[in-house]
């Protein structure tokens, strides 16, 4: 009577194979789908530092003043859903302490608001759904996933142009490591504003249209290299006006050598990026190496199990009787003949 292969080497097999097939499946089709810029976002990030500004009240540039910027991003997630794109609108504000809190963003020193607009794989700019402004570059509120060693260019709002950043190593942010990446923005005419000549010393005039400059002492972003958010940002935004013409700055209306991420901020950019990197480092390594290799595991003892059943099968297959005979019966390997010539 022939045997079949126990259930169990059987089950080992089946689940060995099924693992072998699942951890390719998550490594190259889960895990890149899973890497998809967030559409349900609601975020604040806070930069603190000291400065100088117009005040509009005193009529004159104040100096060394506390210096706060808070930006808000939101996902429009009807928006997204429907053009599966990722369609964040971001408020920031530029407040001394006078101004906060704000009841309304109209009373901060200087408030934009902008809707942007990313494809969810690359994160390049998509230029539809409202897009404002309209803007390029290969980062901004984030970088792409799997950030790379190399420079990037960096949209600059208030530039009105991209910034080439440079990689500039590691640094930790609150015990986390992300890529470091620098840029500098010399003076550059961004427009045009029409002000009292006084402003711009031409006491004479009652009304000059002045040329706005703006430039940035240094842009420090920090990102997480796996998520591309963003863990530590720091800039140092100076925005002037001159004379029409002229290569002097004549009133400074926003300069600070370094506003940053509050502590605050960077713990919970920290918290963000650590959980979501581990989530794709489960998808994408721990769970496809993990599933590869007890899969194989399971395999190789399910074979083992079958091969083992078939020689047992072998072992005690048809051609061998001895086994079922009785103790106390004649060998029936004897032939009769062979009986009676013993006995005679």
């Amino acid at each position: 009577m022939r045997r079949t292969a126990s259930p169990l080497s059987l089950i080992l097999l089946g689940l060995g194979a099924f693992l072998l097939v699942l951890a390719p499946m998550l490594a190259w089709y889960v895990e890149p789908r899973a890497k998809r810029t967030p559409v349900d976002v609601d975020i604040t990030t806070v930069f603190k530092g000291k400065g100088s500004y117009f005040d509009t009240e005193k009529i004159k540039t104040v100096h060394d003043k506390d210096l706060t910027i808070t930006r808000q991003v939101r996902g429009d997630v009807a928006d997204s859903e429907d053009s599966g794109r990722a369609v964040w609108d971001v408020s920031t504000s530029v407040d001394p302490d006078k101004s906060l809190p704000a009841a309304d963003p109209h009373d901060s020193l200087q408030w934009t608001l902008e809707r942007w607009v990313t494809d969810r794989r690359t994160n390049a700019p998509v230029h539809c759904c409202g897009e404002e402004p309209y803007f390029e570059g290969e980062a901004y509120l984030k970088f792409p996933f799997d950030v790379e060693k190399r420079s990037y260019t960096w949209w600059d709002n208030t530039l009105g142009a991209t910034v080439p950043l440079t990689y500039r190593g590691t640094k930790k942010i609150q015990g986390y490591e992300g890529y470091k990446f620098t840029a500098k923005v010399k003076p550059t005419k961004t427009g045009t504003r029409q002000v009292p000549g006084r402003m711009v010393g031409q006491p004479k005039k009652s009304q000059v249209i002045a040329d706005e400059y703006y430039a940035n002492h240094g842009i420090e972003l920090v990102a997480d290299q796996r998520t591309g958010r963003i863990i530590y940002a720091a800039i140092g935004p100076r925005k002037t006006l001159r004379a029409p013409g002229s290569e002097k700055d004549a009133t400074v209306l926003l300069d600070s050598d370094r506003v940053a991420f509050t502590p605050a901020t960077q713990k919970a950019q920290v918290k963000l990026a650590d959980d979501d990197s581990s989530r794709l480092e489960l998808v994408g390594e721990t769970l496809p190496l993990g599933a590869g290799v007890l899969g194989g595991v399971l395999a190789v003892a399910g074979i083992v199990l079958v091969v083992r059943g078939r020689q047992d099968d072998g072992a005690n297959g048809p051609g061998r009787r001895g086994d079922g005979a009785e103790p106390d019966s004649p060998n029936p390997e004897t032939s009769p003949t062979a009986l009676q010539s013993s006995t005679m």
